[in-house]
């Protein structure tokens, strides 16, 4: 399947947002004084989830919408269902493994979030 431009450039726009996102969080372990290497690492394996889960979801939108209203509904929630899970093994495992900061792995799941809101904010202008 090809990925459309649109699904290209969405997710384009929530890697910045997550990755300024991700800065500004490495900047305040950093101030806080608890700034070491599983920051930066637990902070890329979150980023890398919440990018990724976000690009899934675009491309299960892609091929929804081909798709009748019951068949795109039903690929849209086991799509749903297959992303938590996807969201939940990220989480676990930045929390279980010991060179993953927890927090730092956990918040980044949260940034795409932040991104959607500001978008929202910056399209009703």
């Amino acid at each position: 399947m090809k990925v459309d431009e649109t699904v290209k450039k969405e997710t384009l726009y929530i890697a910045a947002w997550c990755a300024v996102l991700s800065v500004l969080m490495q900047a305040v372990f950093l101030v806080i004084g608890y700034w070491d290497y599983t920051v930066l690492l637990g902070n890329l394996w979150g980023y890398s989830g919440a990018v990724a889960n976000f690009f899934l979801m675009g491309l299960t939108v892609q091929k929804a919408v081909t798709k009748t209203e019951e068949e795109a509904r039903k690929t849209i929630k086991l799509s749903q269902t297959l992303r938590n899970m996807f969201i939940l093994i990220i989480a676990v495992v930045g929390i279980t493994v010991p060179f993953f900061n927890m927090w730092a792995a956990i918040i980044p799941l949260l940034f795409p979030r932040i991104a959607i809101l500001f978008r929202s904010f910056s399209l009703k202008k």
